[in-house]
């Protein structure tokens, strides 16, 4: 694998916008592009250029209830931006590169299991489409998925927050002081995942050496305990000194070295929206330690380490976030015995999850099946006014592909149980097990299935 290329794949989706003055516009890429080309990256030998393609309906059913269907909820660009993921995931997983980037948008980390509209810049969630393709195409079990992104990867959160298999880690700003205020210490994952999700929520003004402390002494020695497949960067690069959207020190030799360190099998492009003074430098320094150049001499332009010291303050709480959150994934097991004793069917959870960016507003309540033999079932009653003032409701269960088959079948009954039930608008049914999506259509009472 050594001898084998880095894989790069770029998409900036320069016929997309939010709209012609947001952050998150065709211009964001612009300056790392012509970057990369001009300094000659793609000539080398040690890289190996890959042409972007769309992902597939199905693909995208895999991972999200899209409402009322992915079409809906979905544009070209966001096909050709999660397609890309699986372009690189293929080329991995067939031998043909060591590792790979997709430098690609839109972004995805902040869209969650049921997708209303667009909410923190984001429709669909990229990594979790690649992942769920990796489970069914090439059975890869185990996986984690390091989001390095300012903003709590909220989104990726939700779709694996009951997943044993999947271990998500997330620094970030802490939530008190940025969107989308959670990622919080106590965030640790589903009654029967428990541990699996880690947060590390930094301090403003959090410098390369406090997050150098972090992913050494907290997220390396958990990813060496948890032993997955396959590592998964959620390269966010808003982390960056100049971002204009957060407040935290990072340089781009920061995040090369953190690249270096980490060794991800994927790396998928999230936020920054440093157009000209980061993102150039920062997607240079990952390429450049993915690929194994030597990046000794990446510099910004106006960088000088003197100005960014850690304060006392700031490592004494990184220092104590580290134990807590080490203590805390040492401890899951018990946790997880705990709640798979208890006496009970479901286990409940109401949310309210706002849609920023399309101001929509769900209610949500989710139901996990506790199961003595599996990690359960879930299903979610969910009810949003879309922007077209059409309101929706609708009642989802997601069948993961390792519940034991009592769970499936279980869930496949209820699906049909529902579908006579003419309160809600729509019914679907997600079985990852037989890899099959079903989607029913209560006022017209058609099936889709993919």
């Amino acid at each position: 694998m050594k001898n084998k290329p880095t894989g790069i794949l770029f998409f900036p989706a320069f016929d997309w916008a939010i709209s012609p003055t947001h952050p998150e516009r065709e211009e964001r890429l612009l300056y790392t592009r012509d970057q990369i080309f001009e300094e000659g990256i793609m000539d080398l030998p040690q890289i190996s250029e890959y042409n972007p393609k769309l992902a597939q309906i199905k693909d995208i059913a895999r991972a999200h209830f899209c409402v009322p269907d992915v079409a809906a909820q979905v544009t070209e660009a966001h096909l050709v931006s999660a397609g890309s993921t699986l372009v690189i995931a293929d080329a991995l997983m067939q031998g043909e590169i060591k590792n790979g980037f997709a430098i690609v948008r839109p972004p995805g980390h902040h869209s969650m299991t049921v997708s209303h509209g667009n909410r923190g810049f984001c429709n669909i969630n990229n990594e979790a489409v690649m992942i769920e393709y990796l489970r069914q195409k090439y059975h890869i079990k185990r996986l984690a998925i390091v989001d390095t992104d300012v903003h709590h990867g909220d989104g990726t959160q939700d779709i694996f927050w009951h997943d044993p298999d999947v271990l998500f880690i997330s620094f970030h700003q802490d939530g008190r002081t940025l969107y989308p205020g959670s990622g919080f210490m106590e965030e640790r994952g589903g009654p029967l995942a428990y541990g699996t999700t880690i947060n590390i929520p930094l301090p403003p003004r959090t410098t390369d050496i406090g997050i150098h402390f972090v992913l050494d002494n907290l997220v390396m020695p958990i990813l060496e305990e948890f032993k997955p497949e396959l590592i998964i960067n959620s390269a966010g690069q808003d982390n960056h000194y100049t971002d204009p959207l957060a407040d935290m020190r990072f340089s781009a030799q920061g995040y090369a070295r953190l690249n270096e360190k980490l060794a991800p099998d994927i790396a998928v492009l999230e936020g920054g929206y440093s157009v000209e003074t980061a993102l150039p430098y920062v997607n240079m320094g990952i390429i450049m330690a993915m690929a194994g150049i030597d990046y000794g001499n990446l510099r910004e332009p106006d960088y000088k380490p003197e100005r960014f010291k850690e304060s006392p303050q700031n490592m004494e709480e990184i220092k104590g976030i580290v134990k807590t959150q080490l203590n805390a994934f040492k401890n899951r097991g018990e946790i997880v015995a705990r709640n798979r004793a208890k006496n009970m069917d479901f286990e409940v959870i109401h949310k309210n999850i706002f849609y920023d960016t399309d101001y929509i507003s769900e209610d949500q309540t989710e139901r996990l099946r506790l199961c003595k033999n599996c990690g359960g079932f879930r299903v979610i009653h969910s009810s949003a006014q879309h922007r077209n003032a059409k309101y929706y409701e609708v009642y989802c269960i997601s069948v993961p592909g390792y519940c034991c088959d009592s769970c499936h079948q279980e869930g496949i009954s209820m699906y049909n149980q529902m579908k006579n039930k003419s309160s809600y608008d729509f019914i679907y049914l997600q079985d990852r097990i037989d890899d099959q999506y079903r989607s029913f259509d209560i006022s017209k009472e058609t099936e889709t299935v993919l």
